[in-house]
C-alpha cells in the first residue's frame, strides 16, 4: 500500500516551492467516467512503478447581477472547494490499496488549462471521455476532446464502456475466458496502433511498443487504406488500389523489421485493412485492452492519422485511447536501415 498525500491549497504549496507534478496525473470530478479513469490510471501507475497524482479543478462562475446597480456578483468558492477537496478524498481513499505513491490536489482554474501546464512535467495525463459539468471539473466534454491535442506529454482517454475490465489481473482475464460463451469474443491481451507511414506514426508505435511490454500484451499494428477521393476517384481502381496495397505491404514490412530490432521480445504482428482509419480502430477497440494513435499524421490516402482520425476514435472507442504528441527519438535514425520511408525522396 502505497503513501498518501492531500494539498487542498495549490496557492500555498506554489509558495512553498513543491514540485511540479510528475508520473501520472489523473483528472477526477466524482463523476463516474471519472472513477474508470482513476482506476486505469492507478494500475498503470503500478505498472510503471511511477507515482499518481489526483486532481481535480474548479473555478468560480460570475453571474450578472440584477437590480439597480447592475455589475456582476460572485459566488462564496469555500462551498465549491470543499465539494472538490472531497472528491479528492475519496479518489484517494479508492486507491489506497495500489502499491504506490499518491497525492491529490485541488486546482482553481479550468481544467484543460490546469492539465496542460500539468503535462509539462508528467508522464502521462489520464481522463474520462465526460465528466459531470458544473463548476467543479468539466473533465471533459471539452477536456477529452482539447487535451490530446495540446498536450505535452501522452494522454489517455477511458471511456465508462471498458469499466468492466479494469480491474482484472491476469488470472482473471483467464477465467472469464474459460467461462466466456461460445461465440463470444473476449478482449484480447493486445494493444493496437494505428500507423500511415508518417513520422509521428512512428513515435506512436514506440511508445505502443512500450505499452504492450508493461501489459505483457502482443502488439498488433494497423494501416488502413481508404478509398480514393476527391481528385483521385477517377483513377482505376482494382488496378491502382492493388498497387497502392503492395507498395504499403513493403512498407509496413520494412517498419515490423524495424520495430522488432529495438523489441525482440515482444510479440509483434501487422495487418493491412481496407477502409477508413477511424472505422477500423473503433472496430478494433472492441476486443482490445488499448488502441494507440499520434496527434498527427500524413494525410492523404493512409492516414490523416490525427487529426480527423485521432478524434473521431476518442469519440467512439470502445477501449482507453492513448494518443502520443511529437518528440524526438533516437531510434528514429535508423529506420531507413530497414527498407523505403513513405514520402522519402
Amino acid at each position: 500500500m502505497g503513501a498518501q498525500e492531500m494539498h487542498p491549497d495549490p496557492e500555498q504549496d506554489r509558495a512553498g516551492n513543491s514540485a511540479a507534478p510528475v508520473g501520472i496525473v489523473v483528472g477526477v470530478d466524482g463523476s463516474d467516467h471519472g472513477q474508470c479513469a482513476l482506476v486505469w490510471a492507478a494500475r498503470e501507475a503500478e505498472r510503471r512503478r511511477r507515482p499518481l497524482h489526483i486532481v481535480t479543478a474548479y473555478s468560480v462562475p460570475i453571474f450578472a447581477a440584477s437590480g439597480l446597480d447592475g455589475g456582476y456578483a460572485t459566488v462564496d468558492d469555500s462551498v465549491i472547494r470543499e465539494g472538490a477537496e472531497a472528491i479528492v478524498k475519496q479518489a484517494l481513499d479508492k486507491v489506497s490499496g495500489y502499491n504506490i505513491e499518491v497525492d491529490g490536489s485541488v486546482e482553481n482554474g479550468d481544467a484543460s488549462g490546469v492539465l496542460l501546464e500539468m503535462s509539462e512535467t508528467a508522464d502521462l495525463l489520464v481522463f474520462g471521455t465526460r465528466g459531470r459539468g458544473g463548476f467543479v471539473g468539466r473533465l471533459l466534454g471539452s477536456v477529452s476532446s482539447a487535451l490530446p491535442a495540446h498536450a505535452k506529454c501522452p494522454t489517455v482517454t477511458v471511456p465508462l464502456v471498458c469499466s468492466d475490465r479494469l480491474g482484472e489481473t491476469t488470472e482473471d482475464k483467464r477465467i472469464r475466458a474459460e467461462q466466456a460463451k461460445p461465440g463470444h469474443k473476449q478482449v484480447e491481451n493486445v494493444v493496437v496502433v494505428g500507423v500511415d507511414g508518417s513520422e509521428q506514426a512512428r513515435i506512436a508505435v514506440l511508445e505502443a511498443a512500450d505499452q504492450a511490454e508493461r501489459l505483457g500484451a502482443t502488439l498488433r499494428v494497423i494501416c488502413a487504406v481508404p478509398q480514393f477521393s476527391g481528385s483521385l476517384a477517377w483513377v482505376p481502381a482494382p488496378m491502382d488500389r492493388k498497387a497502392l496495397f503492395d507498395d504499403i505491404r513493403v512498407q509496413l514490412n520494412a517498419g515490423m523489421a524495424w520495430l522488432k530490432s529495438h523489441y525482440p521480445n515482444l510479440s509483434v504482428e501487422s495487418e493491412l485493412l481496407d477502409g477508413s482509419a477511424v472505422d477500423v480502430l473503433v472496430e478494433a477497440s472492441r476486443h482490445v485492452e488499448l488502441v494507440v494513435v499520434g496527434t498527427r499524421g500524413r494525410g492523404g490516402f493512409t492516414g490523416m492519422l490525427l487529426g480527423s482520425t485521432s478524434g473521431g476514435v476518442l469519440h467512439h472507442a470502445k477501449s482507453p485511447v492513448l494518443v502520443v504528441p511529437d518528440r524526438d527519438d533516437p531510434r528514429l535514425a535508423d529506420r531507413a536501415q530497414f527498407g523505403p520511408i513513405p514520402g522519402a525522396a
